[in-house]
Parts: structure tokens; C-alpha cells; sequence
């Protein structure tokens, strides 16, 4: 009964990961016509792709990076600098920024990953705002708030016309699938299973042998990689570059993707990127007031579905197939996540201290890999299977076309 209720769940997952990436496929076609909600929808897999990269430090190994968005504007800047100032090509632009900000990220990490939880957060927030600064002041490199305009679309070799808001989608799904394939890899591959060790517990991890520092460093490294990748791609959707690229704002709405997605999960990035760059969308007209609306539904869903809505499905699937499902993992993931966060920003102690209890839920010791690990309802199926607003916004893009 037990084995009929797993094979189940694999297959309405697999019947799900199937109609998404239909609809990834076929999207163009159902909205020919409408260049601007292309666009949209390009944007939010550049930013999913971001995201992705920020769940391999947060959702697998634990560590929440404040610094994110930083490297993510790296990523943009060397491709916007180096095509637009030094009349580079593209591709050579990107491969660059991803070498960049793929050696940027190890010899951050280096001093990063020497301080832990809350004070991890605070230096890697302290880094992300000098990148910041830096990009915002830097008048004679970064044309600071006058920002990069012109970025060269990737060239095709007479092949394919990248300019062409349908192709540059494409291309942008081509790196999602890559990063989302390399997202499972990890996961279900020995490292994969020492970075979520090491986020249960670092000394139990050190305890059995997993070497914790250069597992977080690699974890820390692999997410900055990411997240330039990501950045190269988001100069050439959006052709103008401005410092709003690298705020820490853009931070914590990448942060938000993963908590309404689902940290730690395969899909959940993707799910979390798309839906909330839509709300925003949604809520464009009332730029000022959106996180009024969005701060108390974030907040519902790390009371009630605190393993986002990757996670959300997992447990439906397996309490219909009879399976365990630990829910306190993922209350105290999450509740640990937005404390580390409002603590870097300098929230109040006393506002968060509804969530407080959520770390010593009943359950949540040894077995914290359980939740989490398999909160995407793909690792879970089976017993034996292992103040500048950075709103994603097409139209602020020079490509835009018309709706």
C-alpha cells in the first residue's frame, strides 16, 4: 500500500514537471503578440536562474547571503562594461563575468564563512552594500547612476537573431534548465548530502567526517557563479544597467522568491520567482504600497506553509500516499531564515517574536534533513529513492515592446 502511495506521487510529480516545462516550451506561442508580457516572463527566469543560486547557500547548505544581489550586479556590469565601453562581444563578456564572480565569491567567502548564523548574514549584507556603493559611485567604470545603456544582445553566428524577444527567451530557459538539472545533481549527489548535513548541524557533519569549511566554501563560490551568470543575462534582457541592480533590496525579494517558492527544493525557486515577479506586475500602479500586501501574505506562508509551496505539495502528496512528512523541519527553516535576516537588517528583536518558538519545534533535531530534503516531491517519492525600487519590471527594460 505503502509503495503503490510513492509510485503515485512520483508520477503526478512527473506528470506536473512535464506540463511546466510545456508551458516553458510553449510559451511564446501563447503570448505571440504581446512582446512586453514576453519580456515578463524572460525576467522572471533570469531572476529564477538568481534565485537558484542563492538556494544552493540558503535551501541546501544553510547559510543566509545577504551579498547576493551584489554579485548578481557584478555579473550584469562586467557584460554591460565590457560590450558597451570596450566593445567586446558577448559571449566572451559573459564567460568573464561568470569567471568573475566565480572567484569574487571564494575569496569573499573566504572571511564570510569564518563567522556563522546571524553574524554570517550581517558581513555578507555589509559586502553586498560596499558592491553597492561602489557601483553607485564609481562614475569613471560603472557610469554610476547614469547608468549602462546599449548592452549587446548575444551573438548567434547567423543563426539565430537574439534580438529577437523570442529567441532571447529561449536562451534564458536553456540556462534555467541547466541550473535547475545542476540544482538536482547536487542534491542526490554525495556533496549535495554533506551540504545539507552541514546544515543540520556543523559540528554532527564535522563530527562524521564532512570537511565543513570547504563544503560551505564551495557552496558559497557555486552561489556567487550562479548569481553572475544570472547578472550577465539580466544586462542583455534588460539593455540599461543601473545600480538598482545590485541594492540589497533586490536581495530580499530573491530571498522572497525562495520562501514563497520553497528553500531547499528543485522547483520551488522557479515557482517563488514567477509568481512574485507577476505580483508585482500585478501591483505596479501602487509601487509604495506592494510590500503592505505581499509583507503579510510572506508572512502567512512561513506560519502555515512554511516550506513554501514546493514543500506545501510534497506534504499533500505525502500524507495522500501515507507518508511521514516533517513540517517542524520546515517551520524552523524558515522561521530561522526571516530572523537572520530582520537581525542583519536591524529589525526589533521583540517584532519576530511570534516565530521565535519555531526553532525548538518538536522534531527538529537529527531528522532535519528529512523535511527539507524532500520538500520538491521528486527526492520524497519513494523509500529507497535518495531605497531604489528593484521591482522585476519589463518595461523598465530598453528592449521593451509594446503589450
Amino acid at each position: 500500500m505503502r509503495k503503490a502511495g510513492a509510485l503515485s506521487q512520483v508520477n503526478i510529480t512527473r506528470g506536473l514537471v512535464v506540463l511546466g516545462a510545456l508551458v516553458l516550451v510553449l510559451a511564446p506561442l501563447l503570448l505571440s503578440g504581446s512582446d512586453y508580457t514576453l519580456r515578463l516572463v524572460t525576467t522572471a527566469v533570469v531572476y529564477a536562474i538568481a534565485a537558484y543560486g542563492m538556494n544552493i547557500i540558503l535551501g541546501l547548505t544553510g547559510q543566509l547571503s545577504l551579498a547576493h544581489a551584489g554579485f548578481f550586479g557584478i555579473g550584469a556590469y562586467i557584460v554591460g562594461i565590457l560590450t558597451v565601453d570596450h566593445d567586446w562581444s558577448f559571449w566572451a563578456a559573459f564567460a568573464v563575468a561568470i569567471l568573475g564572480t566565480a572567484v569574487g565569491g571564494y575569496l569573499a567567502g573566504l572571511l564570510a564563512l569564518r563567522t556563522k548564523e546571524e553574524y554570517f548574514a550581517i558581513y555578507t549584507m555589509a559586502v553586498g552594500t560596499v558592491i553597492y556603493l561602489v557601483i553607485g559611485r564609481w562614475d569613471a567604470v560603472t557610469h554610476a547612476h547614469s547608468g549602462i545603456i546599449g548592452v549587446k544582445f548575444p551573438e548567434g553566428a547567423g543563426i539565430v537573431d537574439f534580438s529577437s524577444p523570442v529567441a532571447l527567451y529561449y536562451l534564458a530557459v536553456v540556462f534555467l534548465v541547466l541550473v535547475v538539472y545542476a540544482t538536482w545533481a547536487i542534491k542526490r549527489s554525495t556533496v549535495g548530502r554533506n551540504l545539507m548535513a552541514i546544515r543540520t548541524s556543523e559540528d554532527l557533519a564535522r563530527s562524521i567526517g564532512v570537511n565543513v569549511g570547504l563544503g560551505k566554501q564551495l557552496a558559497f563560490a557555486a552561489s556567487t557563479t550562479v548569481a553572475g551568470l544570472a547578472g550577465g543575462l539580466y544586462a542583455t534582457t534588460m539593455g540599461f544597467l543601473g545600480p538598482a541592480s545590485a541594492s540589497v533590496n533586490l536581495t530580499f525579494e530573491m530571498l522572497m522568491f525562495l520562501l514563497v517558492g520553497g528553500m531547499g527544493t528543485v522547483f520551488g525557486p522557479l515557482i517563488g520567482s514567477v509568481l512574485v515577479v507577476f505580483l508585482f506586475e500585478l501591483f505596479q500602479d501602487f509601487q509604495s504600497y506592494r510590500f503592505l500586501v505581499l509583507g503579510p501574505i510572506i508572512i502567512l506562508l512561513v506560519i502555515f506553509a512554511p516550506r513554501g509551496i514546493a514543500g506545501a505539495w510534497s506534504a499533500l502528496l505525502g500524507r495522500l500516499g501515507g507518508g511521514r512528512v516533517g513540517s517542524a523541519t520546515g517551520t524552523g527553516a524558515s522561521a530561522r531564515v526571516v530572523r537572520k535576516a530582520a537581525t542583519a537588517a536591524g529589525t526589533p528583536e521583540g517584532a519576530e517574536a511570534p516565530l521565535a518558538s519555531a526553532d525548538t519545534a518538536p522534531g527538529q533535531g537529527a531528522g532535519a534533513s528529512d523535511g527539507t530534503d524532500s520538500a520538491d516531491g521528486v527526492g520524497s517519492a519513494s523509500a529507497d529513492a535518495p531605497t531604489e525600487d528593484t521591482a522585476p519590471r519589463a518595461g523598465a527594460s530598453t528592449r521593451g515592446g509594446t503589450s
